[in-house]
């Protein structure tokens, strides 16, 4: 909210200094985000009046001018378009310094003398706009400063209100607010009802009530657009950041800076039938006021006249309706529409506008017929015309109910810290437009007012008083309480050891975007829909990631084209998945692996890493879990057939490994071999408790076994068959040879296992050691086929 410190005297002046009042401002609550000038550094121009102007006589463009500067004429030579005999401009005279330190000299331009220099706004630092001279109202005085005349000692402050203080979106707001802490009254302009002189009315229908409560049209008949709006007007538009467009647009833009009611203006000629406040009908369009035509979807308000929609309801007018210089009759709009209804819609058609930053987060409800007042005054007085009686069509069930809320005293010097006098609480409670119903025993019933949507609880209530008490006068105590330690289950591996894991295992940790691109997304897991943002960053940012592998494969790109060749990435994080109405959000763990297994230096080869290079990282991670996990030969769309591993832990997925697909590679313009893998961190942090266990003094014992078995058969079945075969006193399983070759028929492979058993209270004999050896023969020939190899 930007407004001018000047406008805001005008409603309370408390005697403090401009710092002070930023200061106090932002003590309560309301930041102050900065502050500048409303003008360039000026001096030595004065208000000057043109009384003729002639061609050059070498200069096509430039014009030989008689300015009057209250006491004498001088020539000025002057190349503005507009400037004509009579016109009455800012004039710097000889001596005069503008803006950037531009001084004002005699001269000579192309021959003909010139003393002095008729200014623009932007020569005078008061905007961008050079297309012209500043043209000053016929009235202003000749010779007078124009720093004075135009009042231009003044500076417009930025506030940064948070969300739930609609209220302070207006002067009127911001000086209740100044008014409170100083202990003063603020003058707030008298609006009287303006007395009707015809009888035409508008139409009005409200078919949507639970999105616009109340609606409010007036006609004004035989307006002058072609009048300009008054100095200023315009310049307290100016001074709060809001361009100066016509008489009409300019009146309701003021009404809704110095009371906090937008308010819109229809060209009554381009209203077919009457005003219809709906929603949107499936493919609608509306041409809006910017030149942007949008498609309107079901769920936004709109106001439509009998034929077409001709606005989005307390976003953005039509252009077809809009006013124009040649606009006779106008229909005024004063409305209030439920901010859960509007909530979102600016966003949705890329728009934000004054009106909708302000019904978004909540306008006084009772505020409409004043705003309709106050502006049909104002455009009497500036273009004229003949106001009508106004029509007002209103839903009590739908609108907002007034609020009553109850403050304990024992409540508020609890929270605060300390006693505040009944009275003085009071008080405060009075000046802030809040009504004391009823006196409590323990505390006060009080009334809160329509323009307060934001307090609703007793915390609310303790907030206000607190801050208009002043922050800085609560004590300052420390806090005391004893701190428990939070339990934690052993069990559980913290998700910081799995990343330390990978950091001293040579990876690196990534972060990337949760939402991604839909074609990327669309390669990597086709099977899921991903969940569409509403309002993206960007197109190739548009949905919400179902696999952390999209965000990774772009990081691998994205370091291939800086000539990174080997990579190794992983991360942790969410990934969101649609599930029915509810969208689910799962901690994933995944990464990726390119170019060389190690490093390029004098001991290590140039060796890529492969599939099992990965598994072999995964495996020592869940050895580090104390979890048992399953690699089983799979097929996932985005992997690499026969080159892809589905994680089970005890019957249960938990996660990929593979190779990705070449045809995705090649989509994505990765280079090399890119392993992948991606598992769900809810499954794999819960493992054993490590328990102790005495180390046994007894000599171990060793057994060697050469099997032959199917090339198809896992070694982890061979191994889940050993050891349940083996016995208690199984301390390891080791292979230390695969053989594949023609000796051993098609489809087979020899496989060579050292089994090791210790007793931890005896030495094992011969006999039990051999009973076992051939319990896990036998079972490996009956359960995978094995034989032994001769």
């Amino acid at each position: 909210m930007k407004f001018s410190e000047q406008w805001l005297r005008e409603w309370v002046n408390p005697q403090i200094d401009t710092q002070e009042l930023m200061d106090q401002i932002t003590m309560a609550g309301l930041e102050v985000d900065g502050f500048e000038p409303v003008a360039g550094q000026f001096s030595g121009v004065i208000v000057g009046e043109v009384q003729s102007v002639q061609p050059h006589p070498d200069a096509d463009k430039l014009r030989v001018c008689q300015v009057s500067d209250g006491s004498s004429e001088v020539q000025v030579v002057c190349g503005a378009p507009n400037v004509r005999e009579g016109m009455k401009v800012p004039f710097a005279v000889v001596g005069a310094v503008l803006p950037g330190d531009f001084k004002i000299k005699k001269a000579k331009l192309r021959g003909q003398p010139s003393e002095g220099m008729l200014c623009s706004e932007s020569e005078l630092g008061l905007s961008e706009n050079h297309d012209g001279l500043m043209e000053l109202p016929a009235d202003a005085p000749v010779g007078k400063d124009v720093a004075d005349y135009l009042k231009l000692n003044d500076v417009t402050i930025d506030v940064d209100l948070t969300p739930n203080r609609a209220d302070c979106l207006s002067i009127k707001g911001i000086a209740r607010e100044v008014g409170v802490l100083n202990s003063m009254l603020f003058n707030s302009p008298a609006i009287e009802p303006v007395e009707s002189v015809h009888s035409e009315v508008p139409d009005i229908r409200v078919e949507a009530p639970a999105g616009c409560p109340r609606y409010l049209g007036r006609i004004l008949r035989n307006v002058n657009l072609q009048a300009e709006s008054p100095l200023w007007m315009q310049e307290k538009l100016r001074r709060s950041g809001i361009r100066s467009i016509d008489a009409a647009v300019d009146v309701t833009n003021y009404v809704m800076l110095e009371l906090g009611q937008p308010m819109h203006a229809f060209d009554r000629d381009e209203i077919h039938g009457g005003i219809v406040v709906r929603m949107a009908r499936i493919g609608e369009k509306l041409v809006l006021l910017d030149g942007q035509e949008v498609e309107l979807t079901q769920g936004t308000l709109v106001i439509a006249d009998h034929e077409k929609p001709i606005a989005i309801a307390g976003v953005m007018g039509g252009e077809h309706s809009g006013v124009s210089p040649k606009t006779r009759d106008l229909v005024l709009e004063s409305a209030y529409f439920d901010p859960i209804t509007l909530a979102g819609k600016a966003r949705h058609y890329g728009l934000h506008t004054d009106a909708s930053h302000r019904f978004e987060r909540g306008v006084d409800y009772k505020l409409a017929r004043d705003a309709m007042e106050r502006a049909t005054s104002l455009l009497m007085d500036i273009v004229g015309g003949e106001p009508g009686e106004i029509v007002e069509v209103a839903s009590d069930e739908d609108m907002p109910r007034d609020r009553v809320v109850d403050l304990r005293a024992g409540r508020l010097n609890d929270v605060l810290g300390m006693e505040i006098d009944r009275t003085t609480v009071e008080e405060i409670l009075t000046r802030l437009g809040l009504r004391v119903e009823k006196l409590l025993k323990n505390g006060w019933r009080v009334s809160v007012p329509s323009f307060r949507p934001d307090i609703s609880i007793e915390e609310d209530l303790i907030e206000e008083v607190g801050r208009i008490y002043g922050y800085n006068n609560l004590p300052v105590t420390e806090p005391n309480g004893s701190l428990g330690l939070r339990p934690e289950e052993e069990a559980v591996r913290p998700v910081s050891a799995i990343r330390n894991f990978f950091v001293d295992h040579g990876y690196q940790e990534a972060v990337t975007y949760s939402f991604v691109d839909p074609k990327v997304q669309q390669l990597v897991d086709p099977d899921r829909q991903g969940i569409a943002l509403a309002n993206p960053i960007s197109s190739d940012l548009s949905v919400m990631r179902t696999s952390l592998w999209s965000g990774l494969l772009k990081t691998v790109a994205y370091n291939q084209n800086r000539q990174q060749p080997r990579i190794r990435l992983f991360e942790t994080g969410l990934r969101f998945l649609q599930e029915g109405e509810r969208i689910d959000q799962q901690p994933m763990l995944a990464g990726v692996v390119v170019g060389n297994q190690f490093p390029e230096n004098w001991a290590n080869g140039r060796r890529t890493a492969d599939f099992f290079d990965v598994k072999g990282d995964l495996e020592s991670l869940f050895r580090l879990l104390g979890i048992e996990i399953r690699f089983v030969g799979s097929q996932h769309p985005a992997l690499h057939p026969g080159q892809t591993a589905e994680l089970m832990r005890d019957g249960e997925h938990v996660g990929w490994l593979g190779t990705l697909h070449p045809q995705v590679q090649k989509n994505l313009e990765l280079n090399g071999t890119i392993l992948m893998f991606e598992l769900f961190l809810n499954s794999i942090v819960t493992g054993y408790v490590p328990n102790f266990k005495e180390i046994s003094k007894f000599p171990e014992v060793r057994r060697d076994l050469a099997i032959i078995i199917g090339s198809e058969v896992a070694f982890a079945d061979v191994e889940r068959v050993a050891r349940k075969h083996a016995g208690e006193q199984l301390t390891a399983l080791r292979a230390f040879d695969v053989y594949e070759g023609e000796s051993l028929g098609e489809g087979n492979r020899s496989l060579a296992l050292s089994l090791f058993w210790q007793h931890p209270e005896r030495t094992l004999n011969e006999d039990e050691v051999h009973s076992l050896f051939n319990g896990v023969i036998d079972a490996l020939k009956e359960e995978l086929g094995a034989t032994l190899r001769s």
